[in-house]
């Protein structure tokens, strides 16, 4: 499976469903059509000497760190393409949007991690069922069934860090606003098995964290079903930060998704632990 697929049972296919979505779009956090810029004096981001994959390990959130959410590895089994150079773009100015998206740096950065988040449906529920469903009350079945049901509508986000040497970031974020400007209508994005579409970016409010954010969302196309997700990019510094969201209810096409978009409180913890 390498493009939008509608998910397969358990947590590991949406994963990779994740990891092969392609669709985004960018905005400015205030007006929705370029970017929440905080640059001042004290940024010495050029000055900075970039951080190792391992450092930035260390920066990017665990299930300790983001309340009602559980992180981990992401799954490069089904990744979309074996590496970004792999990644290939019909108009080369939607290329960041597309790396994002495959699960790669936006830029040309001299490390980079990533981690899978979910909301938690534990969180919420007072305990998980320990019956077969056979053996349920009416009202224990109901409570188990609720609980698949908050899982199918969770949202499932790729978080991930970059860093950059000297302007890298900066240009980083400049190249994906411009992305966002011009390619509104849509690109197409190919790796081995072949081109995936998406037909529209538009600019959304970004949440205003970092140096400078930038929030969007794309349109593509799952196994035949219109489908929307959801990004933002905000840089810290040297550092990238990327997130990229998608609803487990919208990707089974069935038409009660709610409307959603990048977890605020996974943006939160996230810029929080890079201080």
């Amino acid at each position: 499976m390498k493009r939008f697929a509608r998910p397969r049972t358990g947590a590991a296919a949406v994963v990779s469903v994740l990891s092969l979505s392609l669709v985004t779009g960018c905005s400015d956090s205030g007006s929705g059509s370029g970017s929440d810029d905080k640059d001042s004096g004290k940024d010495s981001a050029a000055a900075a000497k970039p951080l190792s994959d391992s450092e930035l390990g260390k920066l990017i959130i665990t299930t300790a760190d983001a309340k009602g959410f559980k992180v981990s590895p992401a799954d490069k089994a089904d990744a979309f393409a074996a590496s970004k150079k792999d990644v290939k773009v019909v108009d080369e100015k939607c290329a960041p949007l597309a790396y994002v998206l495959t699960g790669f740096a936006p830029g040309d950065s001299a490390s980079y991690v990533n981690r899978m988040a979910q909301e938690d449906p534990a969180a919420k529920a007072s305990a998980s069922p320990t019956k077969d469903m056979a053996d349920m009350s009416p009202e224990e079945l109901e409570k188990a069934l609720g609980s698949v049901t908050d899982a199918l509508g969770s949202t499932m986000t790729i978080v991930s860090l970059s860093s950059y040497e000297g302007d890298g970031a900066k240009e980083t974020m400049s190249a994906v606003s411009e992305a966002i400007k011009g390619c509104g209508g849509g690109f197409t994005a190919t790796a081995e098995d072949g081109p995936q579409k998406f037909s529209k970016v538009v600019g959304e409010k970004a949440s205003g964290n970092g140096d400078e954010s930038v929030a969007f969302a794309a349109d593509g196309d799952a196994e035949g079903s219109p489908l929307t997700v959801h990004a933002e990019v905000a840089r810290h510094g040297n550092t990238v930060a990327t997130y990229y969201s998608l609803s487990l209810a919208a990707l089974a096409g069935d038409g009660k998704a709610a409307a959603y978009s990048v977890p605020a409180a996974l943006i939160e913890a996230q810029t929080a632990k890079l201080g």
